[in-house]
């Protein structure tokens, strides 16, 4: 058998685990000796990728697997008095399953139900807005026989506010199946491409990378096989925009893939789903078969020669890393979600070593309105940067909690007024991995307008010279926006943060890996009251060198949010500092070997 074949047999180990866990609750010693041998790979190297993943056990996970969100915005509503409550009626803490394996209880990050905390899943099914009394009743059904299914609360779509006027949205408004596929019987692959560079779409999933350049890229790579993948691994704490894509527009989405198929030369296209978001499998597994009766997937599409795509559905198993694209392929071809040096992109080598284009949720969606509509129509949208509407999931210390699509441009001020922002202080913009924003940033617009590079926002060391100098600049984002009033913890916010990605990381890389942990530590301390300015310095030091010598994006953002908090919030941080301190943590083996000697020489004396 060949690497190549070897490499595809391994493309179903996955699913196999996925079977497995689900009917037996965890993978045993045994399972692991018979996969290792039906896939010719170690049993070390198997172990290291069932751990990798958050939702593989080796241990029985209960018959009932409860996952307790444990974000920042649930910790802020329910969530200690939901956890009680659950130890309480299950006899068991966080982490332990029933003595008669009927229920394990487990924490886990940010499921996409930030705006109806607080929520946990329940074998995969959603629960939301939970209150202690709810999960008493909710176990005592469960008891009784009741079936998820019919106790389970279907998330709400929560969509907030669109423009308007119907030609200034793209995302929700009436949407025919097959109109846009339809336009490409006029245009050729070439023309598409032309046409979504034109457009100025970028990615949306918080890199902002020109998608038409990525699929001229992709195309001008010759190749045998080319594919399309769609990372819907919506893992960034505070994100929902592509939960409710996926739920209200699943065909545009496909429409979308499939377009960029027609546009690279891509025959097979995969929707990588996040396993917290199992409850909209059936919904997609239905959309492309309707597709496929409506021979709008298959072969020959619209009676176009040699425009062949078929659309799949890849269960991921729980690692945010994933959500970067090279550990999201990796995922795909069983392996554990590590990312990649790039010595190739994806666009060159990509999954199974073949040309392939990974767009998020909302880029694939917005590829089909940009066809359908008249270009200078959409320029027309937004910003002269970046034209069109963004999709923004808000959640926190606001009135209206949910999905907002608005123009590119709108000021900070005026979103903040749109969600009913209950005295906001803090935002935590673009997630856990993008920043701080203070009310010094109230006044910027939300566009790709005049932007700067990252670093000289830490120049200004004077608060009116920085919002006078930065209220000029632009804030991109991926789609979080948490809001956080002036009675909030700070610090306690920014450790939650650092904890997500000491235990998200990969570990592969060494500064990601142990400078997280570091960093942790050191937060610990400053919480505790016994940090001192030396602490602060060392914190930006370390931060600093996380950034520049992390291996891929989860690393090289996951102190933006610690940096941009120490030069916007001060005062903070001096509550909870010494000029200096006075906390002693060395360990010196005199003084702790000391109460030993000390019994060894009353002992030795009372021998003698």
């Amino acid at each position: 058998m060949t690497i190549n074949n070897n490499i595809k047999v391994r493309t179903s180990l996955m699913n196999v685990l996925w079977d497995i866990q689900k009917k037996r609750r965890f993978i045993s010693d045994d399972d692991i000796t018979k996969i290792a041998t039906a896939f010719n790979m170690s049993k070390i190297e198997l172990e290291g990728i069932i751990s990798f993943y958050h939702f593989f056990h080796r241990k029985d996970a209960g018959k009932y697997t409860i996952y307790l969100n444990n974000s920042i915005i649930s910790k802020l509503h329910k969530y200690d008095e939901v956890k009680e409550a659950l130890e309480d009626v299950l006899d068991i803490k966080i982490g332990n399953v029933t003595n008669d394996k009927m229920f394990g209880l487990f924490e886990t990050s940010c499921i996409g139900l930030s705006d109806q905390e607080t929520s946990a899943l329940i074998n995969f099914y959603p629960f939301t807005n939970l209150t202690g009394e709810k999960v008493k009743l909710l176990i005592n059904k469960i008891k009784e026989g009741h079936s998820l299914k019919s106790l389970c609360n279907y998330p709400k779509d929560n969509i907030q506010y669109r423009p308007k006027a119907e030609d200034k949205t793209i995302f929700f408004k009436p949407f025919n199946k097959g109109e846009a596929l339809k336009t490409l019987t006029l245009l050729k692959p070439e023309d598409v491409i032309q046409k979504i560079k034109d457009s100025k779409l970028s990615g949306r999933g918080g890199a902002f990378f020109p998608t038409g350049s990525k699929w001229e890229f992709c195309r001008n790579n010759a190749s045998d096989q080319k594919y399309i993948i769609c990372n819907a691994d919506e893992g960034e704490p505070g994100t929902f925009k592509d939960r409710v894509l996926l739920n209200t527009q699943p065909e545009l989405l496909i429409e979308g893939m499939t377009i960029a198929g027609y546009a690279v030369g891509a025959t097979e296209g995969y929707i990588y789903l996040r396993a917290e978001y199992t409850y909209l499998k059936e919904k997609l597994i239905d959309t492309i078969k309707r597709f496929e009766q409506a021979e709008l997937l298959g072969s020959n599409i619209l009676g176009i020669k040699g425009f062949n795509f078929k659309v799949h559905l890849f269960m991921g198993a729980g690692a945010y890393v994933c959500g970067e694209e090279t550990a999201l392929i990796a995922s795909m071809e069983g392996k554990r979600g590590e990312p990649t040096t790039k010595e190739y992109f994806p666009v060159e080598k990509g999954y199974l070593g073949k040309p392939t284009i990974v767009n998020n949720v909302e880029t694939l969606c917005a590829v089909p309105r940009i066809l359908t509509m008249n270009l200078q129509q959409y320029l027309s949208i937004g910003t002269e940067a970046t034209p069109g509407t963004k999709m923004f999931s808000v959640s926190g210390d606001c009135d209206k909690p949910g999905i907002y699509e608005i123009e590119w441009g709108m000021k900070l001020k005026d979103f903040l007024d749109l969600v009913g922002a209950k005295n906001p202080f803090l935002v935590l913009y673009n997630g856990f991995a993008g920043e701080c924003l203070s009310p010094a940033d109230f006044n910027r617009e939300i566009s790709g307008e005049n932007l700067l590079a990252e670093h000289i926002q830490f120049s200004f060391k004077d608060p009116i010279e920085y919002s006078q100098k930065m209220s000029g600049i632009g804030l991109r984002s991926g789609g979080s926006f948490m809001v956080f009033n002036k009675d909030r913890d700070i610090i306690s916010i920014l450790n939650n943060i650092i904890q997500f990605f000491v235990a998200e990381s990969c570990g592969i890389c060494i500064p990601c890996r142990n400078g997280n942990f570091l960093l942790s530590r050191k937060m610990v301390k400053i919480m505790s009251n016994n940090g001192c300015r030396k602490d602060l310095e060392e914190i930006k030091e370390w931060s600093q060198i996380i950034k520049q010598s992390s291996r891929c994006g989860l690393g090289k953002t996951s102190t933006n949010c610690l940096l941009t908090a120490i030069l916007k919030f001060p005062d903070e941080f001096n509550k909870h500092i010494q000029e200096e301190g006075n906390f002693k943590c060395e360990f010196n083996i005199e003084t702790a070997t000391k109460e030993y000697e000390n019994i060894i020489q009353e002992i030795e004396s009372t021998y003698e």
